[in-house]
């Protein structure tokens, strides 16, 4: 069912603009200050701006990834906080049409006392999803609590930020039984069975094998607005959202939404005959995958309903990651 247009009165320009001066889409303009002054762009080796570095092998790709966190998420819910640094890895992987091999954490804490919780947040992750944590790094005379953790997967073949074409159908893909746990964050895993959360990580390895996904992103932090303005750059290509085909659970305002980082979400450009057999495999599982609007030519990443159309972002005028040309 499309869900109701919850911005009422309001325009969307009025929209556009809160969603770009927002943190949580924000916070992303950061990664072209890190990256460049690390000398790195889109044709470096793990071309940066994909979900996961890109490391090729013989037979397929070596994946790596990892994920700082905020400090303040860290201090408001140590044990979620650990159990998302290893669900959002896994994310980073499946995103790329990988599987997740091992992980290794970065804890700073006072003492151990102060990280057991988090700690526990990343046992508890790692044997809900079957992925073993290996090892890491651990100072616990820190002044306070801080976490990131890296993965390690492989891929056969992938799917990348940089491929999405004008003319492929965005969509939008979210687990709806969930709720939020704090901040923007909307959690759908904490309660599913484990072979449940193993099986619908699965999905995008399988879908990327049949080819049948031409580029994608998992939802970060930025929300879909955020996920998707990231994947224009990358790819070199503009957006379209349909705001009327955005799916929101039950009960959440479509603005929210927008900016929401849930447990399971994905954005996938995929060729437009390949849509319903695509949308179908997560509808099987119980999970919403829903077309939410085009790939098109140019640059700007613009909302659209049936009163009219905002630009929220334009990658050429304002880069966002700023990737720089990939390789072919």
């Amino acid at each position: 069912m499309t869900a109701p247009h919850d911005v009422a009165a309001d325009t969307l320009e009025a929209l556009a603009a809160r969603l770009r001066a927002h943190p949580s889409i924000r916070s992303k303009l950061a990664i072209a200050g890190a990256t460049g002054a690390l000398g790195l762009s889109a044709s470096a080796p793990g071309r940066p701006g994909d979900d996961a570095a890109v490391l090729p092998r013989d037979g397929g790709f070596d994946l790596l990834a990892g994920e700082g966190f905020i400090p303040a998420f860290v201090a408001d819910d140590p044990w979620f906080a650990g159990w998302c640094a290893v669900m959002v890895n896994l994310s980073d992987i499946a995103a790329m049409g990988g599987r997740a091999t091992a992980l290794v954490d970065q804890v700073w804490a006072p003492d151990a006392a102060a990280a057991a919780p988090l700690l526990q947040g990343m046992r508890d992750a790692s044997a809900a999803y079957g992925v073993p944590l290996v090892g890491g790094h651990t100072n616990f005379a820190a002044p306070a609590l801080t976490l990131a953790v890296s993965v390690l997967g492989r891929a056969s073949r992938l799917i990348s930020s940089f491929d999405a074409r004008p003319g492929d159908r965005l969509l939008a893909v979210h687990d709806p039984r969930g709720a939020y746990r704090n901040f923007d964050n909307f959690c759908a895993a904490l309660d599913a069975p484990h072979e449940r959360l193993r099986a619908d990580l699965e999905i995008l390895p399988e879908l990327a094998e049949a080819g049948l996904v031409r580029a994608g992103k998992d939802v970060s932090q930025g929300g879909i607005a955020g996920t998707a303005l990231m994947l224009a750059e990358c790819s070199g290509v503009g957006i379209e959202i349909d705001l009327d085909a955005v799916t929101p659970p039950r009960g959440v305002e479509l603005e929210r939404w927008l900016r929401s980082f849930p447990s399971y979400g994905f954005l996938l450009a995929v060729d437009p005959d390949a849509a319903p057999s695509v949308i179908d495999r997560f509808a099987a599982r119980g999970l919403v995958a829903a077309g939410i609007g085009e790939v098109v030519a140019g640059s700007a990443v613009a909302l659209r309903d049936a009163a009219g159309r905002a630009v929220f972002w334009d990658h050429a005028a304002d880069p966002y990651l700023a990737p720089g040309p990939a390789d072919a």
